[in-house]
Order: C-alpha cells, then structure tokens, then sequence
C-alpha cells in the first residue's frame, strides 16, 4: 500500500480548542482520501488510514514498535494493520498489537469537520503509565526488545529506578516456585551499581537486571504464597519468630519457616531483625549452596532499600526455598577430611558471645598484614585463632570481616591461569560470600551472624591451591607496567581493548593497577569495568564480582589505598577472564535506543550503545 503524495500541512483553523490551541493536521477531504496518506506528526510521522466500510478515519504512528519498519508500506485487511517487515498485526483503532513481542503501536485522534479529516498529533492517555505496565509484558513473555524498550521510556518519563527494580523483584518473587536465584541477584547488583555507571549505562543495567529475572522464571511454576499466622491483639515476639524460623529451616520446613517468615513481615518487625532472622538462619550451618545462600540474603535485603521494606513480605519469602533445601558444607568430604573443620570451629563458636562482646573496644583498629598472611595461609587452626585474636583484642566484627573479604579478593587477584577456568567461580563464591557476610554485619551485628566469618575463612583456607602458583600481583611486575600508557584516557581505551580479545587477564590487571597507582579518578575506571561488562552476554559470576569489588574499594579506599587497587585489579581479571561474548543483549539495546530515538533501521549506524 503506497502513501498518497500530501500537498500541504495546514493548521486546522475551522474550530479552536478550549484553550485557543490550533494544533490539528489537515490531512484532506474524505472523500479524496484512498489508501493511506502520511503526514508529519508525531515522532515518526503519522499514518492516516480511511476506513474501506465507514467514513471512519484512523491514524497510527508510522513507525512499526517493534523494529521501526514505515506502516505505511504495510497493508491492512478486516480493520487489522499488517506490518511487512516481520509481520506484527494492529488493531487500527486502538493500535492494540496481536503479537504481544511487537507492542502496541500510538494512535491519533482523528475528526472530520465539513467533509475534511484532521488529525491530533498529540499522543493520547499517559505514556509513562503504559511504559510502566509492559516491563511486565516483557518478563512474562520473556521478551528482551520489550523490555529495553519501555525501560528506556520510563527513564524518558524521569521515573525512579527504584520502581523499575521493583517491577522485576516482584515478578521474579512471585512466578518462580523455587525462589530467590541469579536473575534477582543480577537485579539487585545492578540496582546498586547504578550511581557508579555512566548516565548512558544506567537503562542497560536495568535491562540486564530484568532480562536475566525473566531467564530465571521462563518455563517455571509460580510461587504460591502463604498467609501469616492469625494472631491476635498481642504481637508473637521477634525472638520468639527468630527461633521458630530457624528450626524450620533446619528440619529443611519451608512451609513452616515461610509463616512465620511472614508473621514477622506483616507484623512490622524492622529491616535490622529480619535481616538478623534470615542470617542467622543461613549461618546455623556451613556455607550454604556454595556460599551463594548467604550472598542471596544480602542481596534480597539490598533490593528492599532499593525499592522499600514495604515489599518484604513479597521478596523475602522467596529466599525460604533456598535456606530449607541448600547444600550444607559441613556434609561435604572436602570440610571434614582431613581437617574436620567443623570440629574445629564448633569449641570457637560456643565463645563467640563472649567474643562478640569484646569485639568494638578498639575502634581505631585496622587489620595488620600478618593476618591476612595467615588467612592465606595452610594452618586452619591458626587461621581461626587469628580471627578469635582480633575479636578478643577489641577489633570491630566488622574491621575482621572485611579483612576476610580482602583477602578472599587477593585470591581473584592472584589466581593463575593455569588453573582450569571454572575454579575462577571457586575463588568468586569465596568472595561473594565474605561481602554478603561484611554487609550483612554492618546492617544487622550479631554472634550468629558472625559464624559466617569463620566459614568465609575456612573456604579461604580450601581455595589456597588456587594461587599455587599464585600469579604476581601488578606491583610486583614494574618493568611491565613502564609499558604501558600514563594518560588516564589511554589507559581506559587500552582496557577496552584487551576484553575485545580473549584471556587478556594478566594484561587487565596491569592496565587497572597502572591507572590507580598514577592517582587517576577510581569513579571513572569504575564506571569503565560497568560499561565493559553491560556489553558482553555476561555470565552471573561477573556481575558479583563487579558489584562486590566496588562496594569493597569503597570501604578500603578512604583508609588503605593499595588494598583498594588490589580489589579493582581482581574484578578487571575476572571480567576479563569472561570476555568477549557474543554481546547479543547490547545488540538489542541498540535496536531499542535507536528505536526510541526514532533513527530508520535500515540505515547504516555506527552506534556503539
């Protein structure tokens, strides 16, 4: 279906709005209109189709949502608009698409006054309400393009990135039976990452964030969720929950620890004893899942500050699946033989209330090198009493565990290449649980809670194969580093460079080291290892290795600058580690900026997203 050859654009002057506007489009006489005409309006133009049964006349956008094809080379048949390109079908009257992966597509109001048709080029109804309904179109149908796309227009519209996580932390927690996994993880990561990413960055971390929530739930049954207790007038108390939750969980009850789970959330109980309630739970046995059920707690905590502990009740119920059914390491032969570690610490772990209590006298107190010697090294007794030592000497519990996180990312920073490369998850899982620890330490203090520092060290002290041989750290190789460029913009182009090619790892971590120790801003690399791995396909390990290493550089870089560049150094060897990808998620991003801008897609564009 060809357009008609359009003349002139005229103001419609034959009647005002209330408010004296003369905003509508002349598009012609009625009965002189065959076929579909095309006029400007809008932000792609605006195609005026008459009605073959009617006098009616409709108008729609003549841009196809879904990939910018010009409607006005489609066809239309039965009062349905057929796009050419892949087919999406409209309703021409309300622009309501059949196929749910093209959207809908903007429609104009049209009038016909003395036989001539005019046109509204003001789009009706509220954008911004109808962008932030299809997110959940895109999640459900697992539709990435949708998804962008109406991100995009949320940004557009100035609404908060904390509605748009919890867009993606409601679905996530509701239509996935078994609960809290990667895809919320990956959202809550990103959540926190956004005032370190460039402004340009920030829709595509969202997107990966809600992509990957969709990935998780695709295929999935739904989560089902109970009801609280039916208590009365008087409150059950919190400990009393806390010891009911935990006792579920360990008789692996997820019915049981979900009520009361719930009870405690609908009875307003505080961010602080529901935090405590989770992590006491997850620490009453040994790294749980791999160390990923602690790491999950922290995050399902981190998103409701994000999006507001008014969602508790909804978020963290997802968790119980995973604390009911995680693996315990201390079944596993790897922590009983032949050190039984768990014999080890249980003696440590009836002190820890006494310890507890000591630990804060010393507020000044930093973690000496000697100890993270020790947490590095092979004497898992003297790895605990060093821990104990500090505690006891008056460090703060959460001076130590962030001493057990530093070291744990000196084991990124220092993993060979020899190794085979799923053990970079090994050394990852160590460290990702040492953070969720340390953070969850600093949000809710507790002697259960820290258990997890002791089973964060003796997972160090498991991994310490991995860095023999240990690779050199950057510092350690100075004839290297006079290689390479001093200008801070060189060097970050020189770090894109390496993870367009393979196993660049050494390289990275040279290029990262070379920028911080020249007292180049640490915001910018930051934001250059977020921009490098919001392009790539990227594997869930390297979004907590981001997420994780700069929440840690944060805390180091104010009182131990040279620590703070080793976790930087960690995370741009890991990313590098798991780059390129085939970068297929930034591919859609383009078609969904370009889209939002209004470019043709089928013209060249050098846009690199």
């Amino acid at each position: 279906m060809m357009a008609t050859t359009q003349p002139a654009i005229e103001p419609r002057t034959s009647r005002d709005d209330a408010d004296g506007n003369t905003h509508w489009i002349r598009v012609g006489a009625r009965a002189e209109l065959q076929g579909v005409t095309v006029v400007s309006g809008g932000r792609h133009g605006i195609a005026v189709f008459p009605s073959s049964t009617s006098e009616a006349v409709y108008a729609v956008d003549n841009r196809c949502p879904h990939m910018g094809f010009p409607l006005h080379k489609g066809s239309v048949a039965d009062g349905i608009l057929t796009c050419h390109w892949r087919h999406a079908r409209f309703d021409l009257e309300s622009g309501g698409t059949f196929d749910p992966w093209a959207d809908d597509v903007q429609t104009y109001a049209t009038l016909i006054e003395d036989g001539v048709v005019y046109v509204d080029p003001r789009p009706p109804g509220n954008r911004a309400a109808h962008a932030r309904a299809r997110p959940w179109d895109g999640l459900e149908q697992n539709l990435g393009l949708i998804t962008v796309k109406n991100v995009l227009a949320l940004h557009e519209a100035d609404v908060p990135a904390g509605e748009i996580l919890a867009i993606g932390g409601r679905f996530g927690a509701t239509y996935r039976r078994g609960g809290w996994a990667a895809g919320l993880t990956i959202l809550a990561a990103m959540g926190n990452m956004l005032p370190a990413l460039r402004p340009e960055d920030r829709t595509l971390a969202l997107y990966h964030g809600l992509v990957n929530v969709a990935r998780d739930c695709a295929g999935q049954p739904p989560r089902f969720a109970l009801d609280p207790l039916p208590t009365q007038d008087d409150a059950i108390p919190a400990e009393r929950l806390k010891g009911w939750f935990r006792r579920f969980v360990e008789v692996r009850d997820g019915d049981g620890a979900e009520r009361a789970l719930l009870t405690a959330t609908a009875a307003g109980l505080s961010p602080a004893i529901l935090a405590d309630m989770l992590a006491s739970a997850a620490t009453d046995h040994y790294f749980l899942d791999g160390g990923h059920t602690l790491d999950f707690v922290n995050k399902a905590c981190e998103l409701l500050d994000l999006i507001g502990w008014d969602e508790a009740g909804t978020i963290l119920p997802s968790l119980v699946p995973g604390l009911a059914m995680a693996r315990r390491s201390e079944e596993l032969n790897a922590w009983r033989h032949p050190v039984d570690l768990a014999v080890l610490l249980e003696p440590e772990f009836a002190r820890l209330p006494a310890l507890f209590a000591a630990a804060g006298a010393d507020a000044d107190w930093t973690a000496p090198e000697m100890l993270t010697d020790t947490l590095l090294g092979d004497d898992p007794e003297a790895i605990v009493a060093g821990i104990s030592a500090a505690l006891a000497a008056g460090a703060p519990v959460t001076a130590v565990s962030r001493a057990v996180g530093y070291t744990a990312a000196l084991r990124v920073a220092r993993f060979h290449t020899s190794n085979e490369f799923s053990d970079w998850i090994t050394v990852l899982h160590t460290f990702t649980h040492a953070n969720a620890g340390h953070q969850l330490l600093r949000r809710a203090p507790s002697p259960e809670l820290t258990r997890g520092v002791y089973h964060a060290a003796m997972r160090l002290y498991l991994d310490r194969f991995l860095n023999t041989p240990a690779a050199r750290l950057p510092e350690e190789r100075p004839e290297a580093l006079a290689e390479l460029p001093e200008d801070a913009d060189a060097l970050l182009a020189k770090l894109r460079d390496l993870l367009d090619r393979e196993q660049q790892v050494q390289a990275a971590g040279l290029a990262t080291y070379r920028y911080l120790a020249l007292g180049h801003d640490a915001a910018g690399l930051i934001a250059e290892l977020g921009h490098l791995l919001l392009r790539e396909d990227g594997e869930f390990h390297s979004y907590q290795m981001l997420e994780a290493g700069a929440a840690l550089h944060r805390e180091l870089a104010p009182v131990d600058p040279a620590a703070a560049s080793r976790v930087l150094v960690a995370v741009a060897r890991y990313l590098a580690a798991h780059a390129p990808t085939s970068r297929a998620m930034l591919q859609t991003a383009r078609i969904a900026r370009r889209l939002h801008r209004g470019d043709d897609l089928a013209t060249d564009s050098d846009d690199d997203a």
